[in-house]
């Protein structure tokens, strides 16, 4: 029987320029790119150099740790240029499409058929791999571990984020496929976690193979890490693995039609946008051509590979995230207000009441990158709690973080918790801590004394 969990604690953050339900198709791209820096504990070795011709499927680098794990082109094409930063950090591997796409023939395949070892084979084969994380620490999965559960979330409850009912529709088969594929590896059904009240048409409702659960309230209600929490919470030397529900079909793709179809639906979103709805691109495309054409132009825009609170900054010559299924675009907040805090603020969001606005709960706002305020002392305000809805002490396991103190940090929770759930606890933040940062430090740090 489907569990229905309610949660209390989170925040919903209404912007203006969410996407409309209307998909189209962007055309053939120019340039693509992969990015190992979208990856956390790797250590990328080049498999290609400049002026190499490579096909959707074709290896670019892979894992210097476990090198049967590979990150393949999406689109084929020449590789144009391979960019590094300091100490000759590898940091984009960019790829000129030939707009013929073709791909890398790894053969059809039904996974029922298939061994364990010859399933997971094809997919560091082609590329796919890098897409089934675990926790803890939300890095790739290891393909020697076997997961307590896998947990696959088909909504995302952040700010303009897209609908996976949207950017999925028609994609049933590939989708079951990918469900097959992850119960053969797991030996398990898999945790499909819905928003309370979707319809029964929804692509996701007739799937088999999966336990359907149902989350209502705020946001962070769609982070996978969450749900994990409430369902099947991860103790010392448990792994879980979660899976993107649009990439669940990448993989159920790479046996229905034995090719690294990296195609998926993204949203274009915000308050820049001139006319905010999805679009069908592949993965790594360059946001030049997402968003040409497409943007108000009436002041300078902050463009973000993610949603607004865990998306990455890029610039218009920069690339989609390997992770990201959202593009959006807000303005700079690079500017000073005047009176600031001490304005009526009737057009301000406060999650703390601090302005009339909160008279209108439904209202939607224009929110730029301004901080509002410098970094003070981080002190213990209870704020945090409020839009956690997990069974920790967040504030006390961020200071356990910054003192360094593993037992602590393993105490306190950080074998269950991944940057994007603090999220808002930075959002909220009265002192402007980079709380997202140091959960990252956090996990980097545990990874290096404890392996």
């Amino acid at each position: 029987m489907s569990k229905v969990i309610k949660l209390k604690k989170g925040l919903d953050i209404k912007l203006n320029g969410e996407a409309d339900k209307v998909v189209q198709t962007l055309g053939a791209g120019s340039r693509y790119a992969l990015k190992p820096t979208d990856f956390r504990a790797l250590t990328p070795k080049l498999a290609v150099k400049v002026g190499d011709e490579v096909k959707a499927g074709d290896a670019l680098f892979t894992d210097k740790m476990r090198p049967e794990v590979k990150f393949t082109s999406p689109v084929s094409g020449t590789v144009e240029e391979i960019k590094r930063g300091e100490r000759r950090k590898l940091l984009e591997i960019i790829v000129k499409s030939d707009g013929e796409n073709r791909y890398r023939d790894f053969g059809k395949a039904d996974v029922n058929r298939l061994s364990r070892e010859e399933i997971v084979s094809r997919m560091q084969e082609s590329g796919v791999w890098p897409m089934v994380k675990q926790r803890p620490y939300d890095i790739v999965a290891n393909p020697e571990s076997q997961p307590k559960a896998v947990f696959v979330s088909a909504f995302d409850s952040a700010p303009l984020a897209p609908d996976y009912d949207v950017a999925l529709n028609g994609q049933e088969q590939a989708l079951q496929a990918g469900i097959d594929c992850l119960k053969k590896l797991s030996g398990k059904d898999i945790n499909l976690n819905l928003p309370a009240g979707a319809p029964q048409a929804s692509v996701f409702t007739k799937l088999k193979n999966v336990e359907i659960n149902y989350f209502s309230g705020p946001h962070p209600a769609g982070n996978v890490g969450i749900q994990i929490n409430h369902l099947n919470p991860i103790n010392k030397g448990e792994i879980v693995w979660t899976v993107n529900v649009q990439d669940v079909a990448i993989i159920g793709r790479l046996f229905t039609e034995g090719r690294f179809d990296a195609q998926k639906v993204i949203a274009l979103a915000g308050s820049e946008v001139a006319r905010p709805m999805y679009y069908h691109c592949t993965l790594g495309a360059s946001i030049a051509d997402i968003t040409n054409g497409k943007l108000k132009g009436n002041v300078e825009e902050r463009i973000i590979s993610g949603n607004v609170l865990t998306g990455t900054r890029v610039e218009k010559d920069g690339f989609l995230g390997y992770y990201d299924n959202l593009v959006t675009v807000i303005p700079e907040g690079n500017h000073y207000e005047f009176l600031g805090w001490a304005a009526p603020g009737f057009n301000k969001f406060s999650a703390s009441r601090l302005f009339p606005s909160f008279l209108c709960p439904k209202k939607h706002y224009t929110l730029d990158t301004n901080y509002h305020g410098e970094r003070r002392a981080f002190v213990v305000t209870g704020q945090y709690e409020k839009v956690l809805p997990m069974d920790i002490y967040p504030v006390y396991l961020l200071k356990a973080i910054l003192a360094q103190d593993i037992d602590q940090m393993e105490q306190l929770g950080i074998y269950e918790v991944a940057p994007e759930d603090f999220a808002l606890c930075e959002f909220v933040c009265t002192s402007k801590i980079p709380v997202q940062k140091i959960v990252s430090e956090g996990i980097e740090l545990m990874m290096r004394e404890t392996n």
